[in-house]
């Protein structure tokens, strides 16, 4: 294994402003919907239950969001289901995560309703991802 640097990508990476293929994959077969607008948000978050907000920021640029976006389907299955799921588009992506304070990229935003409950930002352990996704959605909305 050695490392890439951002002019040696493999042939078959997405083309510039293509999703990664593991992004479009939480689209495709998870049926993740794409978020473009604050409306879309809105419109989500307005669904009853609790949300996940994908924020993946840039796959050529964070090796860590190919591995966020095989994990969140993995976390919401050991969470039996417990929050629905969408994907952040890059359009909005930035006013999302000064709105709520989670700067860094990939990152989970959860919301009970319209209801900020908190975040995790970056990957992390398993455990340690259960032990935050357990506390987070056990929280009362701020």
């Amino acid at each position: 294994m050695h490392d890439h640097s951002p002019h040696d990508l493999p042939h078959d990476a997405p083309p510039s402003g293509a999703p990664h293929p593991l992004i479009a994959r939480l689209e495709a077969e998870f049926g993740y919907p794409r978020l473009a607008s604050a409306h879309d948000v809105a419109e989500f978050l307005a669904r009853p239950g609790q949300h996940c907000l994908f924020i993946p920021g840039d796959p050529r640029r964070n090796l860590e969001t190919a591995d966020a976006a095989v994990i969140l389907p993995e976390l919401r299955l050991a969470f039996q289901n417990a929050f629905d799921c969408a994907v952040i588009d890059d359009a909005i992506e930035a006013a999302l995560r000064e709105r709520h304070r989670a700067l860094k990229t990939p990152g989970l935003l959860f919301f009970r309703g319209p209801d900020f409950l908190g975040a995790i930002e970056k990957v992390r352990d398993w455990s340690d991802y259960l032990g935050r996704v357990g506390h987070i959605l056990s929280l009362e909305a701020a």
